[in-house]
């Protein structure tokens, strides 16, 4: 690896499972100290004991990111271990690990949606609002919000899931209106349909396999495809970008 994150400090919130394990691990690998903020620390620390026998220097931290206490604790003690902040992967979300219903609009329960708001948009809200007085006092910091191709093109029987992740496009854009001034880059990833099961079934890899079919390029997309995306807005390659989103998803969403 090209180690260009030396010297930084980043946290991943969610970053136990699925496609926040893969960044935690490649952003390790370019040089950065990692937080592993996540509310299952049985993963967390599992994810953190494999790379701190591999000498990086990872942290796990148990983090609700719901509560403002809980981010709040999280981003001190990170500063209390590696000294600062530099870039924030607002990546949890309920999905996968925390598997959501799959309804039409009209039957999907009122508490799930109000779940679904409070981790994937208020969760990203008070993630950002946490760290940012450290990156305000740098004048300096990286926050890349994890969205979804489906806030582009739609997709049924998940309107929740759908519309909290259309709500981060324009999330991104106003705060990086705001932080901007202080030296703060806000930018969003939307990643493609991926294969981030863990142990997927024949219903899951059929499902990812039909989407397949649908990009320019026609193949499966694995967590490892939305790497270079995060360290290229978590570096200094992308110091005069910001309130921009990103499409990973192989030429998938074509508008």
């Amino acid at each position: 690896m090209s180690e260009r994150l030396s010297g930084r400090v980043a946290i991943v919130t969610g970053g136990g499972h699925g496609i926040g394990r893969a960044y935690v691990k490649r952003l390790a690998q370019e040089g950065a100290k990692v937080v592993i903020a996540e509310i299952d620390m049985k993963a967390a620390n599992t994810v953190a004991e494999e790379l701190s026998s591999e000498g990086f220097d990872v942290l796990a931290v148990h983090t609700d990111v719901t509560s403002p206490d809980s981010v709040k604790a999280m981003a001190r003690q990170t500063v209390e271990t590696f000294g600062q902040i530099d870039i924030l992967v607002n990546n949890a979300a309920i999905f996968i690990s925390v598997p959501m219903s799959r309804s039409p609009f009209d039957e999907i329960e009122p508490d799930e949606w109000d779940r679904m708001m409070a981790v994937n948009v208020k969760g990203a809200w008070l993630a950002s609002c946490a760290v940012a007085p450290y990156m305000r006092e740098k004048q300096y910091g990286k926050i890349i919000n994890i969205s979804s191709g489906t806030a582009l093109k739609g997709s049924d029987n998940r309107i929740h899931y759908v519309a909290s992740k259309a709500a981060i496009l324009g999330f991104t854009k106003t705060l990086a209106n705001e932080l901007g001034k202080d030296g703060v880059c806000v930018n969003c990833i939307a990643p493609g349909s991926t294969m981030s099961e863990e142990n997927p079934d024949d219903k899951i890899r059929q499902r990812r396999a039909s989407a397949a079919s649908d990009r320019a390029i026609p193949r499966l997309q694995m967590p490892e495809d939305m790497l270079g995306a995060v360290v290229f807005f978590s570096s200094s390659d992308s110091d005069f970008i910001t309130g921009q989103t990103l499409v990973v998803d192989g030429g998938s969403c074509k508008h």
